[in-house]
């Protein structure tokens, strides 16, 4: 209990410098989540994202985490958002290893799309959080943190102008991450993808011309083992991943695919994306009260694993 009344006394804190924030902001009994992000930046760039992030307060939309406001202490940015209880994609991953093939809605500009900003909640949603409005804070953010590189289209790489286009590669990029359960660069091999699923390697059927011939054959680079500046130079030159067929679907594959062109100018846009058969398909189908019962079942198992205190 002890424990529940400090939990709770630092909610009621949060929910207070919150609204000193944003005074036209009417707190109410509902759990927040506080993203904290460290930026060794001046205070005049803390002041400027701290106002570029006020337009969340103008996005209403059932894709996005809610946002209540935001404030700042020494170096630090404290977000406070809606909670969602089912975390992100990228722990879930953690726990059941790979996802199956569901595809959302891409319906905004977002600037830091990856499955860590993928939020799922036991009522079978699925939101966007840290959407990019604040440009200042995507690059600082950038210039700290490995993960947000990651998953940058090739153009952001090397410096070209942001369009929605490079969403859709990091769209694209997460959607085979949660297919296949790691951060899919380098691309595995037909051994590795062939160990991933139980079947033969012959039995991996890849487009040959997506294929990085260093490693096609079955030596397997782990991404972990990769210095970052060269996981980003395989990411501006190297082919991009690709997804075996008759282990994934030809639609899914062949959607997949639109995302991760390297060139921009072959890349899909949103219009074509959402003309897609595969995102046709599925445009229609309603399984939140399937996906809200497999939330809740990845809830109550990794509350099994905590350690006894």
């Amino acid at each position: 209990m002890n424990e529940w009344n400090r939990k709770k006394n630092r909610s009621e804190k949060l929910a207070r410098k919150c609204s000193s924030e944003f005074p036209n902001l009417v707190m109410t009994d509902v759990v927040l989540a506080r993203k904290l992000v460290h930026l060794e930046v001046k205070t005049s760039v803390r002041n400027q994202i701290l106002k570029e992030l006020e337009v969340l307060h103008k996005c209403n939309s059932p894709y996005i985490v809610g946002f209540y406001g935001a404030f700042t202490n020494n170096n630090d940015i404290s977000i406070c958002m809606e909670f969602m209880d089912g975390l992100s994609l990228d722990i879930v991953l953690q726990t059941v290893g790979k996802v199956e093939e569901k595809w959302e809605e891409f319906n905004i500009l977002h600037r830091d799309v990856k499955p860590s900003n993928m939020l799922v909640n036991s009522q079978g949603e699925i939101k966007l959080c840290d959407f990019g409005v604040s440009c200042m804070l995507i690059d600082s953010m950038a210039n700290s943190f490995v993960g947000t590189r990651s998953y940058m289209a090739p153009e952001r790489l090397t410096g070209a102008r942001y369009s929605i286009q490079s969403d859709v590669w990091s769209f694209g990029l997460s959607l085979v991450e949660l297919a296949i359960g790691r951060y899919p660069i380098p691309n595995p091999s037909r051994r590795e993808y062939a160990k991933m699923f139980g079947v033969k390697p012959d039995d991996i059927e890849l487009d040959d011309a997506g294929m990085d011939n260093t490693n096609a054959g079955g030596d397997e680079t782990s991404p972990k083992t990769m210095a970052i500046f060269e996981l980003l130079d395989y990411i501006v030159n190297k082919p991009p991943p690709i997804l075996p067929r008759k282990v994934f679907s030809d639609l899914f594959v062949d959607f997949v695919s639109k995302c991760l062109k390297r060139n921009l100018s072959e890349r899909a846009n949103q219009t074509i994306l959402m003309s897609d058969p595969f995102f046709k398909k599925h445009e229609s189908i309603d399984d939140t009260a399937e996906f809200s019962a497999w939330v809740q079942s990845v809830i109550k198992y990794r509350g099994s694993q905590k350690p006894a205190t």
